[in-house]
């Protein structure tokens, strides 16, 4: 069956969060944790929800060190951010051509919207599935599921392209094909051990994949 929905991991795989998840990372432990976490030692915690990475730290401080990452992320968010090389144009060209289009992220709404105005990427977005909208996030297929509800798409009609292991599980848990991006600040060893079915160099190879170039 041909595909006519792409869906798309918003953090590490449409625009480029890494510094400022990073920074606001060390900015957060080093305030509950002194001294205790370098920059190499937050890199797994890239992809997880926030909840789950600090509730596995301090289950009695949960909230209060989300709050505390929050605040930091939207301060520095716009200096921070940056754009992927072959993104936008991308992503420009499969809306022009009719594709259907859904941001499946572990983010909150109003943070992954900050992100995508920031990038000119909202105009090319009708659906969003973020963390407030759903029960079981991603690699759970609830997120996918909804965002193809929401599209009136099948999955085996639908492409999830994510950085991270848990994208490419989604994708595989709910039956759609899975792309990982080999920018992922992981490396593309490590995406490539999920076994994605295809592996994007940069995102414009999205387009030779789907026979539009």
């Amino acid at each position: 069956m041909k595909i006519n929905t792409l869906l798309f991991d918003l953090d590490g795989t449409l625009i480029d969060t890494n510094e400022l998840i990073i920074s606001t990372y060390l900015h957060t432990l080093e305030k509950y944790f002194p001294g205790k976490y370098a920059r190499e030692d937050v890199l797994p915690f890239l992809g997880p929800t926030l909840h789950e990475v600090f509730g596995n730290m301090d289950p009695e401080r949960v909230e209060e060190m989300v709050l505390e990452y929050r605040n930091f992320n939207i301060a520095n968010h716009d200096q921070l951010v940056r754009e992927f090389e072959g993104v936008f144009e991308t992503v420009q060209t499969l809306s022009d051509k009719g594709y259907k289009l859904a941001i499946v992220t572990t983010k909150r709404e109003d943070v992954a919207l900050k992100g995508l105005r920031l990038m000119g990427l909202d105009q090319f977005f009708d659906v969003m599935v973020a963390y407030d909208h759903v029960k079981k996030v991603k690699p759970d297929p609830e997120p996918i599921m909804l965002a193809l509800e929401k599209l009136g798409s099948k999955p085996e009609e639908a492409m999830m392209v994510g950085d991270n292991f848990h994208d490419i599980l989604a994708g595989k848990n709910a039956g759609t094909k899975a792309v990982g991006v080999a920018w992922s600040i992981k490396g593309r060893d490590y995406i490539a051990k999920y076994e994605p079915d295809y592996i994007l160099e940069n995102m414009k190879d999205l387009l030779t994949i789907l026979g539009e170039e």
